[in-house]
């Protein structure tokens, strides 16, 4: 029997996975301003270090079912770290786009396992409340990073900011020493591997879950982590640390949301908890593009932060559920791949909507992905009832 990884250990996964893009977006102005690039540039910065894993996360979904999640987690976090080194020394904007697009192909493979070492030891409404308690800490990195990136930023620069990437390098060596290098038995030929995910990417449930992980990432990256820090320094004249503390706003409402992912999960379906997800991004992005003063935007925020504590950890908790050992790297790499998707297309999107509408137009308009969401989540054959809480009742 393979040893249960440490819990600290997963979060410590999970936090390092986040830093892509929560340590460079309060610098994101200071960047731009310090190699004379206009404001459209910010989606093509945040875009970069997304792109690759697009096809990164389902390759290492896979090399993890057929290999281990030891060797492909390690060499994650190796490259992730090295390449957000390079980052911090880039001479030009350029070869800090190129510095951020290696740092994807490293970044493609730790949330997810992350995710999937919870559901290889954990199961039924335990893992569930693991899965809740993993995203709470996430949105507590949402929190704190951006705060620690914009105090840096502000006293040191920005380049200092980006060295605390080689922290990645660090938790390479942890990997390798706590997790079990041990193999799957028979993982079988790929394409067989490859046939039985695409199997069960066919269910119209899971298909609605992926298409929702999409839309969400699209707003995070794109109308959040790109449009917002550039609204609060133009609209609210905010420096680095204070935008840094608005953009970390969110982790009060999603970490006491996906905290008691559990008891909601309980009491709610899974349709019913996406429709209130949808419900309080349209309202959040519409808020945050008319507030005319900050305590309005802090509300606005909470919101956001609060809808993204509901969604994200359910669809994980569906996609684990609806897979097997030997298929569970692959399946949440799946939803992970649409999600790099939509950080890629997100911050794309968010730059053209900066260029012929500025920031508060752009955060409004963001609510019509809100829209998409919600129309996913009522026509899109999410589960109705709880599946755990079915089997109990029948029982």
């Amino acid at each position: 029997m393979l040893r249960r990884p440490p819990l600290l250990f997963i979060f410590a996964v999970t936090l390092t996975g986040i830093l892509n893009n929560t340590l460079i977006s309060p610098a994101i102005p200071d960047i731009l301003e310090d190699f004379d690039i206009e404001a459209s540039g910010a989606g093509i910065l945040v875009a970069a270090g997304s792109v690759a894993g697009i096809v990164m996360a389902l390759v290492v979904g896979v090399l993890a079912d057929r290999y281990g999640r030891r060797i492909v987690l390690t060499s994650c976090l190796a490259v992730f770290g090295v390449a957000g080194t390079l980052a911090a020394f880039a001479p030009s904007f350029g070869f800090l786009i190129g510095a951020r697009f290696l740092m994807g192909f490293g970044s493609a493979g730790l949330v997810n396992l992350a995710v999937v070492l919870i559901g290889d030891n954990w199961t039924g409404a335990e893992r569930t409340e693991i899965v809740g308690r993993n995203a709470a800490v996430l949105t507590a990195g949402l929190a704190v990073f951006p705060l620690i990136s914009g105090s840096v930023t502000k006293l040191a620069g920005w380049r200092v900011t980006l060295g605390l990437y080689t922290i990645a390098v660090v938790m390479a060596v942890v990997a390798w020493t706590i997790l079990d290098g041990r193999r799957p038995e028979a993982p079988g030929r790929v394409r067989d591997q490859l046939r039985a995910v695409s199997r069960i990417a066919r269910d119209p449930g899971v298909r609605a879950a992926v298409t929702m992980g999409f839309l969400i990432f699209v707003l995070i990256f794109g109308a959040f982590l790109t449009v917002f820090p550039l609204h609060l320094a133009e609209e609210f004249g905010m420096d680095a640390a204070a935008r840094g503390l608005m953009i970390g706003l969110p982790a009060v409402g999603s970490t006491v949301v996906a905290f008691n992912l559990g008891r909601m999960r309980r009491v709610f379906s899974t349709r019913t908890v996406a429709v209130m997800g949808a419900v309080g991004f349209g309202v959040a992005f519409v808020t945050l593009g008319l507030a005319t003063a900050v305590f309005m935007a802090g509300i606005a925020v909470i919101t956001y932060g609060a809808a993204e504590g509901l969604l994200i950890p359910a669809l994980q908790d569906l996609a684990m559920e609806v897979s097997s050992d030997s298929d569970r790297g692959s399946i949440m790499a799946l939803w992970v791949a649409s999600a790099r998707l939509g950080q890629t297309i997100g911050p794309l999107l968010a730059g053209l909507a900066l260029a012929f509408m500025g920031t508060g137009g752009a955060l409004v308009a963001g609510s019509s992905i809100a829209a998409l969401l919600l129309l996913v989540a009522l026509f899109g054959r999410l589960p109705k009832s709880d599946h755990r809480r079915d089997q109990a009742t029948s029982g």
